[in-house]
């Protein structure tokens, strides 16, 4: 009795150790097909837009092309995997995607009961309200009865309702669906106001035909901590995207830069030589070649090349760094050491 008990112990614990491998392979995957399926938004301008031949660009898309650079060796092997707010996390945890780089809130419930992985914050924002000067609404607190555009599966819906609550203040919920969707919405007066992250609503205000004439009102009602996801199961891939984030904060606090990757090889900074695969493993222990960090930073740039291509102040988003400056700059922009 006491044998065939040890003889089912072992073969459940087989059977775990067959289902953990299985999942775990996400980078096998990506290496196979040649390709990087990167789960992105249908579409915000600068975060994540096609042009005309149908190439998507944007700060999101940089850091899947960043994913890429690390893992194939070429930041152009992407495919854009669109999603709505509602069918972004069904996607990835489909197998659809291996990556989620999209305007995502990291929560408690998308972190332990979506199953996720979450890997650091690659943008600060916060949820604001966008309305016509004409409106004459200086404050959000003056929204009383208001028209509102709202994306359904969000974590703008509940923020949403707490400030009106909290506030004493009804609104009427127009829901859609995607950032385009609210847009026509909203300028077809279809809802008063527009609410989403404050970086969506710079982006979506950059498209319309008069953006002078639309003003973000000045309360940010939440904390919006965005950051790239991954499936449960697989460790090694969510250190991958782990470290390809901090590579290009990294990269902007030691100064390496696009341009001056290839001279930095040469740094008596040990810091900057291991992240460049001049010394040490880092690149093997990822599973990755040796000049993993370097590809990032050559072909995509590091963060605030990243930043200022996109959504920087000469950008018609026209964001500045503020929250997602660097730290040395009073900024929350953070990477551990590579040691």
């Amino acid at each position: 009795m006491k044998l065939r008990s040890t003889l089912i112990l072992s073969a459940a614990t087989l059977a775990l150790g067959i289902t953990s491998s299985a999942q775990a392979g996400t980078l096998e995957d990506v290496r196979a097909r040649g390709e990087l399926n990167c789960v992105v938004s249908t579409g915000v301008p600068g975060f994540a837009f096609p042009d005309d031949a149908g190439e998507w660009h944007g700060f999101d898309i940089d850091f899947c092309r960043a994913t890429a650079a690390a893992v194939l060796g070429d930041a152009k092997k992407i495919k854009a995997v669109t999603s709505t707010g509602k069918t972004r996390f069904t996607k990835l945890n489909a197998g659809e995607g291996d990556v989620l780089w999209r305007n995502t809130t990291i929560t408690f419930s998308r972190d332990v009961g979506v199953k996720l992985r979450f890997h650091g914050v690659n943008y600060y924002d916060g949820q604001g309200f966008l309305i016509n000067k004409e409106l004459g609404v200086s404050s959000a607190k003056e929204l009383d009865g208001a028209s509102v555009c709202i994306q359904t599966g969000t974590t703008t819906e509940l923020n949403l309702a707490d400030f009106f609550h909290a506030n004493g203040m009804k609104y009427e919920a127009v829901p859609i669906e995607t950032n385009d969707e609210a847009r026509q919405n909203y300028l077809a007066g279809r809802c008063d106001v527009y609410t989403t992250d404050a970086s969506g609503l710079a982006a979506s205000r950059s498209t319309f035909p008069d953006p002078e004439n639309h003003i973000i009102l000045p309360e940010i009602i939440s904390k919006e901590p965005l950051g790239p996801a991954t499936r449960h199961g697989d460790d090694q891939w969510s250190d991958i995207v782990t470290w390809v984030y901090y590579a290009t904060v990294a990269a902007e606090e030691l100064g390496i830069t696009s341009a001056n990757a290839d001279e930095m090889k040469g740094s008596q900074n040990p810091e900057v030589l291991r992240m460049l695969g001049v010394e040490g493993n880092q690149g093997e222990e990822l599973g990755l070649s040796t000049d993993w960090a370097y590809q990032i930073i050559k072909q995509v740039g590091n963060y605030g090349e990243i930043f200022e291509r996109n959504i920087g102040p000469n950008t018609p988003i026209g964001l500045e760094r503020g929250l997602n400056a660097q730290w040395t700059d009073g900024g929350l922009q953070y990477a551990p050491p590579f040691r």
